[in-house]
């Protein structure tokens, strides 16, 4: 009886073993090596670097299986991989060559081909390495590119510090639909060393990575290369607003602009608006061209406005706000300057010339009552008629002759075209 149970025990214990051994023979079996020759290819971009591989051996049980990879990548000393499913055996990306590159890269058997359970193999490794010639302080500071107005691509840098004086730079550039890199045709220079390149126009360059690098050289050192991506698009600097105008409507004005000139459009833009009431500012943002601002104060004596424009997020992951328009300023009380400065002159213009003719029309009655000519009265007559005095009613006297009339019911005249003096009717000598 006792070798029967042990017989029983056996016979479970035997079918539990080959139970688990079958289970543990199937997964052993299932497994897939890595991909092979992966490595990290430079064409000669800049920065736009091959991340490419070679399927696994040994994948003759798999043939009905969709092999994929995962794929992770960084610059060295990042904080964090990029992560990619790839089903193809190459990769491109662009990376900052100013660092060293690492990428990783396994294999993966879909559930489908593992009976329900995902399959990885081991991970395959790659670096690159740009060759670090040249001490740091030779490379080139303070880069700085604008593309203004999304028309020109405009960028500037600094000699390194520690770059001899017999050191230049140079600039190449690169992005996606160029053959090759290129280097700047257009450079700006000081004192014959290359500061900056004007580029010219970059035709489908936008929303793509735009690859720089400048490097130096030098007879006594070896100059550290710099590299640079930009996406020119997160550059632009729009032209400033223009044909600012106000209108006052109630108890706020409503401001309105021009849309900036040239190939920009209208949705791309954001504004912002600097507004200065009396002693008080502050700014504000629209989309919009025009905004309707509240006064605080029914009083104000000012209201001055300042406008620019910038690259909103429909268009650019970043922008570079324009430079600001021209200011315009509203005044409360502008008529009553207006009329402080004209009228308050005019008046006193007027009372003078009131006066002075006052004083002339009472001088001459005063004449007209004594019956005196002046002299320089008298001359101006002569003069006015050639040197001949003409008596009304009586004939021309020449000048020098004594002049004596009476008349008992005549005036005199003298000087028929202005000045034109009447004497009274009686005796009148006159030498002459």
């Amino acid at each position: 009886m006792a070798f029967i149970h042990l017989d029983i025990r056996c016979l479970y214990t035997l079918l539990i073993c080959t139970a688990f051994g079958s289970t543990l023979s199937s997964n052993a079996e299932i497994k897939v090596n890595p991909p092979q020759d992966f490595e990290i290819v430079d064409p000669g971009y800049l920065g736009y670097l091959y991340l490419q591989w070679q399927p696994p051996v040994s994948l003759d049980n798999f043939n009905k299986c969709t092999v994929e990879y995962e794929l992770k990548y960084r610059n060295v000393d990042s904080e964090s991989w990029r992560t990619i499913i790839t089903k193809n055996l190459l990769y491109k990306d662009g990376f900052d060559l100013n660092k060293g590159v690492e990428a990783k890269i396994h294999t993966l058997l879909p559930r489908q081909c593992t009976n329900g359970s995902e399959v990885q193999s081991s991970w395959s490794e790659a670096t690159y390495w740009i060759s670090s010639q040249g001490n740091l302080d030779t490379k080139i500071q303070d880069m700085d590119c604008v593309y203004y107005n999304w028309q020109y691509l405009l960028c500037s840098w600094k000699p390194g510090m520690g770059a001899h004086l017999d050191s230049n730079y140079s600039l190449y550039y690169w992005y996606e639909g160029l053959d090759h890199a290129l280097e700047c045709i257009d450079y700006i220079q000081a004192k014959g060393k290359n500061i900056g390149c004007s580029f010219p126009y970059l035709e489908s360059s936008d929303y793509k990575d735009f690859y720089i690098c400048v490097n130096g050289s030098s007879e006594s050192q070896l100059i550290r290369p710099s590299y640079f991506i930009f996406q020119l698009q997160n550059i632009v600097k729009p032209l400033p607003p223009d044909y600012l105008s106000l209108t006052m409507k109630n108890s706020g004005v409503n401001l309105k602009w021009s849309i900036p000139r040239g190939p920009i459009p209208a949705k791309c833009l954001i504004y912002e608006i600097e507004f200065t009431e009396d002693d008080t500012a502050w700014v504000t943002t629209t989309i919009e061209n025009e905004i309707y601002v509240t006064r605080t104060s029914n009083e104000s004596l000012q209201l001055c406005f300042l406008v620019r424009s910038k690259m909103n997020i429909y268009c650019a992951d970043d922008g570079i706000w324009s430079e600001w328009s021209d200011e315009l300023c509203w005044k409360g009380d502008i008529w009553k300057e207006i009329l402080l400065f004209f009228l308050v002159p005019f008046v006193l213009a007027s009372l003078f010339v009131l006066v002075v003719t006052c004083l002339l029309l009472y001088k001459q009655r005063n004449l007209l009552k004594m019956g005196h000519v002046p002299a320089t009265l008298l001359t101006q007559c002569l003069d006015s008629t050639n040197g001949k005095l003409k008596i009304e009613d009586g004939p021309t006297i020449p000048v020098g002759q004594q002049v004596h009339k009476e008349s008992t019911g005549k005036e005199m005249a003298f000087c028929h075209s202005p000045p034109l003096f009447l004497l009274p009717a009686g005796n009148v000598a006159m030498s002459l």
